[in-house]
């Protein structure tokens, strides 16, 4: 691919990889960030100097709105990636101007999930269990986890929000989710505001149990999901790079960047599979309101 002029709008962990990758692509980056560090301090500016044909949006979730609109009124009319999750809350789809308006859930290109997705090939699941945990103090070493964007509700944090990955590729592999019920919350060990641990019974339309467990305490940090078809059980494990089928071990190599690698170069091919696209992004937002719905009534919601 061709070098392109990119920019990244947003300076924390996740932005600054986003363009440290972009620029071992060989693409031109230009960052934009309120912080120390930044190439501008404006959307507006960034867009008229250099005049990119491909953007990311990665400030807080809470900002991901805003910055869109940035965009649009300063004339952006080229592919923008937003990171995950796309909204805080659940939302009108607006008609943004922009040639194609995309989700980062990256996780679509782990070599795991590739890898699980075509042994699944769209065969009808019995159950599925997917597990995502991370103790919240490791995800930015160097830094207090209180006062990060994962801790506060008005940031957007909230392990259903940060962890949505696992909505996603659910919605994608076995979707749509016809009801949700949810129990959970936050526990004060982490002394965070927001829910520290969510546990989800979902039915959906390629399996009629789904079980998704989410949260910010364990010990390692582990991300699998487990598969029960009629003649097979799968796990894919994304953190030990393998997937089990009954019970025999198949490596799957990869490396950290591959996942971004692969989605910004789907990105900037016109979009293509198996990226996450608007319309996919906020039907993610719709199970996470259900969800929440679901913890605040102790009800099941439908869809």
């Amino acid at each position: 691919m061709n070098p392109v002029n990119a920019v990244v709008i947003g300076l924390g962990s996740i932005g600054q990889r986003h363009a440290r990758v972009l620029g071992e692509l060989g693409h031109d980056v230009a960052t934009v960030s309120r912080r120390v560090g930044g190439d501008h301090q404006s959307v507006a500016q960034a867009i008229a100097a250099s005049r990119p044909e491909y953007v990311v949006v990665a400030t807080e979730t809470s900002a991901h709105a805003k910055s869109l609109q940035q965009l649009a009124e300063a004339g952006f009319r080229g592919t923008v990636l937003v990171e995950k999750p796309v909204f805080s809350h659940s939302q009108p789809a607006l008609d943004y101007p922009f040639a194609r308006l995309l989700v980062g859930y990256n996780l679509r290109f782990h070599p795991v999930m590739t890898a699980f997705a075509e042994r699944l090939a769209g065969r009808q699941a019995i159950t599925v269990s997917a597990y995502v945990g991370q103790d919240i103090r490791d995800w930015r070493p160097g830094r207090d986890h209180r006062a990060t964007a994962s801790a506060t509700q008005q940031a957007g944090g909230g392990v259903l929000r940060d962890l949505s990955h696992e909505l996603d590729y659910l919605l994608w592999l076995f979707g749509p989710w016809r009801r949700v019920a949810a129990l959970g919350g936050s526990s004060g060990t982490r002394q965070i505001e927001v829910e520290d641990h969510l546990d989800l019974l979902l039915e959906m339309t390629g399996s009629a149990a789904v079980q998704v467990h989410m949260d910010y305490l364990d010990q390692p940090g582990i991300r699998k999901i487990r598969v029960n078809l009629a003649e097979e059980t799968i796990e894919a494990d994304m953190i030990g790079g393998c997937l089990t089928i009954n019970g025999k071990i198949h490596d799957v190599p990869g490396e950290r960047d591959e996942s971004y690698r692969k989605m910004h170069l789907a990105a900037m091919n016109g979009g293509s599979e198996p990226i996450c696209t608007f319309a996919e992004g906020l039907a993610v937002m719709d199970l996470i309101d259900a969800s929440e719905r679901a913890l605040q009534s102790r009800t099941w919601i439908s869809a």
